[in-house]
């Protein structure tokens, strides 16, 4: 099998999802996986930090992006939580009130922790997303009266994650950022009222990308929040032992979306691979080298822009491909590299033999 100059068809609606499920597993198996392997504690110091950098990251230009950055703060940071996540396939409702109250409220089924992994979420790990990401918003927008109050948990077995902004009459202290009110109920949610995006108009390939994005960034804010917390040598081996779980789980799931049809030899593999990559994004080729296949791919579109990060890290991203290949084929050997061209280029190189 020859490398190929000729140009790889798009990838399909299916490719796009496939890479969106695999990333969407991968973050719920992370945080299983401390949960499981660490605490509980432990468990929700990671969970805060993540949505702690998701939020200094993604919030305030969000709202300048979604247009809504002149709305009160209460209704701007609920309408924000709402069109974000409705781009990213997430059942999620938003109620208006006032303009110093507006609700949102997560619908089940959750997509963060989808099927049975949501009766592994302790209480406290659900609660770290709120405090890491929703009772800081007010902080962010310099407004020291808005804070967030939770009226229920889908972990406690209620209905969804549901709550509202209030901005209050005082400035709140830190802890008063976040409150429970589990006698209160959310209204019911009338799409008619709720703010539109454009996405409605959006092609099903736009739309698919837009879902693969937003699940692979979860992802791409627990690599550096993982360095960041447990250092270079365990944030690799917790990230790449669930990665490798995520992956077996998940092969013939993510080869069907990718075509299927993948036989069960090297050359297979490496198709899956090559296929996968494109999905990403990311040219990839494939020749044969003496018994051995070997895929490289262009760019790494994973990586891109995260400047906290350690070689050893690519090791864990690449566990992924290591448990799909248990599943495909335990007996083929791969040996994965990753270097970057003159020019800066990642680029990621797989060597597979029978």
């Amino acid at each position: 099998m020859q490398a190929s100059s000729s140009p790889t068809p798009e990838p399909s609606v299916e490719a796009w999802r496939a890479v969106a499920s695999l990333y969407h597993a991968y973050f719920t198996g992370i945080v299983l996986f401390s949960v499981s392997r660490l605490g509980p504690a432990r468990a929700r110091e990671l969970v805060y930090e993540i949505f702690c950098r998701q939020r200094r990251e993604r919030f305030l230009p969000g709202l300048k992006k979604l247009n809504i950055d002149h709305l009160p703060p209460a209704v701007a940071a609920a309408q924000y939580h709402y069109l974000s996540n409705h781009i990213g396939g997430v059942s999620v409702e938003y109620m208006y009130e006032s303009d110093r109250k507006a609700w949102i409220r997560y619908a089940a089924p959750r997509w963060i922790w989808s099927g049975t992994a949501l009766c592994g979420i302790p209480p406290e790990v659900s609660q770290a997303m709120l405090l890491g990401w929703h009772a800081q918003n007010g902080s962010m927008l310099n407004n020291p009266r808005l804070g967030f109050v939770c009226t229920k948990q889908t972990v406690d077995g209620q209905s969804g994650l549901e709550g509202y902004y209030c901005e209050y009459e005082s400035d709140l202290q830190p802890h008063e950022r976040l409150r429970f009110a589990r006698h209160e109920d959310a209204p019911d949610f009338e799409p008619a009222k709720a703010p539109q995006l454009p996405i409605e108009n959006w092609p099903p390939a736009r739309l698919a990308k837009a879902h693969r994005n937003y699940a692979m960034e979860y992802v791409r804010s627990a690599f550096p929040t993982a360095l960041e917390l447990w250092g270079p040598e365990e944030a690799t081996h917790r990230l790449r032992m669930a990665a490798k779980m995520v992956g077996m789980q998940f092969y013939h799931e993510v080869a069907q979306g990718l075509g299927a049809g993948f036989a069960p030899d090297a050359a297979g593999f490496a198709l899956f691979l090559a296929a996968l990559g494109e999905a990403h994004g990311n040219p990839s080729s494939i020749e044969r080298r003496g018994n051995a296949c070997v895929v490289t791919q262009t760019g790494w579109a994973f990586r891109e822009g995260l400047d906290e990060w350690v070689p050893e890290l690519g090791l864990a991203w690449n566990g992924l491909l290591e448990g799909a290949l248990y599943a495909h084929n335990r007996r083929i050997q791969m040996q994965f590299h990753a270097h970057e061209s003159s020019s800066g280029t990642s680029v990621l190189t797989w060597t597979l033999q029978d």
